[in-house]
């Protein structure tokens, strides 16, 4: 699904996403992703279900002010004690799948709120 939203500030937005694929901007990632307003990196998780607490570590360190966790294509919720990091951290965090983790970033990047999607792609 193609979105197209302003990007007055040249900031990170979610302009595509689909089975196999995110499209920050002009560039396609076909691995999970952590995405905000200013970067993008490659995430380790490529199965929402071999999440780790280590792998939150990073994200809850950039402290952003939510966290939006995409599961892939289906919803999958992770288990408490691996979103410890954000938790001890006291960031809010929403989980849903991928392609409503993607609407639901732009809507609060739209909003001018510091978040961080962690998506995985599949």
């Amino acid at each position: 699904m193609k979105l197209h939203l302003a990007n007055a500030g040249q900031q990170n937005v979610i302009t595509a996403y689909g089975d196999g694929y995110v499209q920050v901007n002009a560039t396609r990632h076909e691995s999970s992703i952590v995405v905000n307003a200013t970067s993008v990196k490659d995430w380790e998780v490529a199965d929402i279900r071999n999440l780790a607490a280590s792998n939150l570590v990073a994200v809850a360190a950039a402290k952003p002010e939510i966290v939006i966790v995409g599961t892939g294509r289906s919803f999958v919720f992770p288990h408490p004690v691996n979103l410890r990091p954000l938790i001890d951290a006291r960031i809010g965090y929403e989980v849903m799948d991928t392609a409503a983790a993607c609407r639901t970033y732009n809507i609060l990047l739209g909003e001018g709120r510091n978040v961080m999607a962690v998506l995985v792609v599949e």
